[in-house]
């Protein structure tokens, strides 16, 4: 074998290997230490997927993993009530409502500003995958700071291995696979594995325990 080539063949794999080490996301946690939210007020979602039951699938679920994580988090009936009684009807009207008034609403420490990016079922050619990614920011609503920035995804294939079947059988296992899935909203429980990877505390780059946590502190 040519020497040039085998040495670019190395290299080209030590690349893709580096490519596939990812070091972990660095945060700077300083402004958020600072700040040790306690209530935490959850917008209703911004959806930028095509499938309107986004923004309710994934609010409907975020407040287990907070709680969870130390906090307390105003409750999401009636957080949405008070939006309506204060003329903010939308997802959009109320990621616009500024930090201030926000805060003079509902009295809480910090606001969590979500958005859906991936909902839904998707399909490609010779696969189908119910797949939901969303992104979150932490603000500190007496001074407007983010305090925390984070996105998470799962998808229904995650460890999933086709059984073989040839090309016409893969066609038709996602074709099926598509249907049942947009049936049965597959992607509710979905969301909620995103909501858990997304606001659980304890991991890198993940939110900080909050103060009815025991860990609270420690991190």
């Amino acid at each position: 074998m040519n020497p040039r080539f085998l040495s670019a063949l190395v290299a080209l794999l030590l690349v893709s290997l580096l490519g596939g080490c990812v070091a972990p996301k660095t945060v700077d946690y300083a402004a958020f230490k600072q700040a040790r939210p306690r209530t935490i007020l959850v917008l209703p979602p911004l959806n930028e997927s095509p499938d309107i039951k986004a923004t309710y699938s994934l609010l409907s679920q975020v407040t287990f993993p907070l709680a969870e994580a130390g906090y307390y988090v105003m409750p999401v009936a009636l957080v949405d009530e008070t939006f309506q009684q204060n003329g903010l009807n939308t997802p959009t009207d109320i990621h616009n409502a500024s930090p201030a008034k926000l805060k003079e609403i509902f009295g809480a420490d910090a606001a969590l500003y979500i958005t859906v990016t991936q909902y839904g079922t998707q399909y490609r050619v010779i696969s189908s995958a119910t797949i939901v990614t969303a992104s979150a920011k932490l603000v500190d609503l007496k001074t407007g700071t983010a305090l925390w920035t984070g996105s998470a995804t799962a998808s229904s294939e995650e460890g999933n291995n086709n059984g073989g079947g040839g090309l016409v059988g893969a066609l038709i296992t996602a074709a099926v696979k598509q249907i049942i899935n947009s049936a049965n909203d597959v992607s509710h429980p979905i969301a909620g594995i995103t909501s858990q990877r997304l606001l659980s505390a304890g991991h890198p780059a993940g939110l900080l325990y909050g103060p009815r946590s025991p860990k609270y502190g420690t991190d």
